[in-house]
């Protein structure tokens, strides 16, 4: 009998485009390119070149001008290069002019997004809210081109006299829109009524930005087995687990976690995963304090849960993976301004201890550093609601 061989799947190859305009610096397009770099290596291709723009506006009609696309074009030709990523959503205009002149498969960062949700969902919501989210972006953009499209139309006689193919493509997508959204309506009843039937017991949710440590310091807190890896978007599906600290128990859950950009259709459509945010009386906003743009990132996860939960709960900050933080000891004759990569741990423990309105505090969840004070915070912050609510369930104290 013959040997059976397996052929490894070449990884795809990449390359990147961003633009730098009066709205953000050279610092900060790099920042943004450097996270689409790890998108990229998420989704599984490898960046072989990163190509920006000083423009003011995006060109309308190629994104960036017609000697920085040439450029692209001829780098794409004589590298055999696979997809090109742009850092911004592109229109449906100009997806289609970039494709004619680069004549390979082009990708905007919500698409990419958009294809690593896909790749991760595991559980029947969230394949159902990732797959809305992606006809939702494919509607605006069809063009000749989707002839792929699976021709589910019920039977003979649907397609109008007339219509055309495009037309049909557009109204299959939209029935499949609709049958989603009444999937998820389904599924979110059922997981309300799931929520309800949880009792009494007070509900912590861990927020942040993706990549940061939440499902590890849920493996921590709840000793489960929750999948996390150093890759962007590990947990899709929000996981709630029953913890006990000391004799008092809550519910813990673990949440998918936010990204600079993140594409508006995934909001949208992963609003009801994010009812246990809505739900929680606790959140723990989880931040990686070895990021160098971590408090950018503090920003954005802001940003996303005021547009998520109008109401104001009680948030604590932990910042997590100080076993990774490094500084730069600036020399005593720079007279430079000092920048936050020139804070040692202990100051800038001291700078967020003080401008902190709420209690924070400094952890590393994989190698256990300063666990046991942050759980004597989180059961100090539970017992404290706990009391208030249920004043005559003392017993538990």
């Amino acid at each position: 009998m013959g040997k059976a061989y397996i052929t490894k799947k070449e990884q795809e190859k990449a390359v990147l485009v961003g633009i730098i305009n009066h709205k953000q610096s050279d610092k900060q397009v790099k920042e943004y390119l450097d996270e689409l770099k790890f998108l990229t290596d998420t989704a599984g291709a490898k960046t072989m070149k990163v190509f920006t723009q000083k423009i003011d506006n995006p060109n309308t009609k190629t994104f960036v001008g017609s000697g920085k696309i040439n450029d692209i074009k001829d780098y794409v030709a004589e590298n055999e290069i696979d997809l090109v990523i742009f850092d911004d959503e592109l229109s449906p205009t100009q997806l289609r002019n970039i494709e004619k002149v680069l004549e390979t498969r082009i990708l905007d960062r919500t698409n990419l997004i958009l294809d690593i949700f896909a790749n991760r969902a595991r559980t029947a919501h969230s394949k159902a809210q990732v797959e809305l989210a992606q006809y939702q972006y494919l509607l605006p953009r069809l063009t000749r081109m989707w002839t792929h499209l699976e021709r589910q139309r019920g039977g003979i006689g649907l397609r109008g006299p007339g219509e055309t193919e495009i037309e049909t493509d557009r109204r299959i997508i939209r029935d499949k829109i609709s049958r989603l959204k009444e999937q998820l309506v389904k599924i979110d009843k059922q997981k309300a009524t799931q929520r309800k039937n949880r009792g009494k017991m007070m509900r912590v949710a861990l927020v942040g930005y993706t990549n940061v440590g939440k499902s590890t310091i849920m493996n921590m807190l709840a000793k489960s087995e929750i999948f996390a890896e150093d890759k962007l978007f590990a947990t899709l599906d929000t996981t709630v687990r029953k913890v006990v600290i000391e004799n008092l128990p809550f519910l813990l859950s673990d949440t998918v976690g936010f990204i600079r950009k993140l594409p508006h259709s995934l909001v949208e459509s992963f609003k009801s995963t994010l009812d246990e945010v809505r739900e929680s009386d606790i959140l723990i906003h989880v931040v990686d304090i070895s990021h160098p743009n971590f408090e950018d990132q503090i920003n954005t996860v802001n940003e996303t849960l005021a547009e998520i939960d109008k109401t104001e709960k009680p948030t604590y900050i932990v910042f997590n993976k100080i076993d990774n933080y490094t500084y730069i000891k600036k020399d005593d004759d720079d007279l430079t301004e000092r920048t936050e990569e020139n804070y040692s741990l202990e100051e800038m423990k001291n700078h967020w201890l003080a401008k902190a309105n709420n209690p924070c505090v400094f952890i590393s969840a994989l190698q256990k550093q300063n666990v046991e004070k942050f759980r004597s915070m989180l059961y100090e912050k539970v017992k404290e609601i706990h009391i208030k609510r249920y004043p005559y369930n003392d017993f538990l104290y």
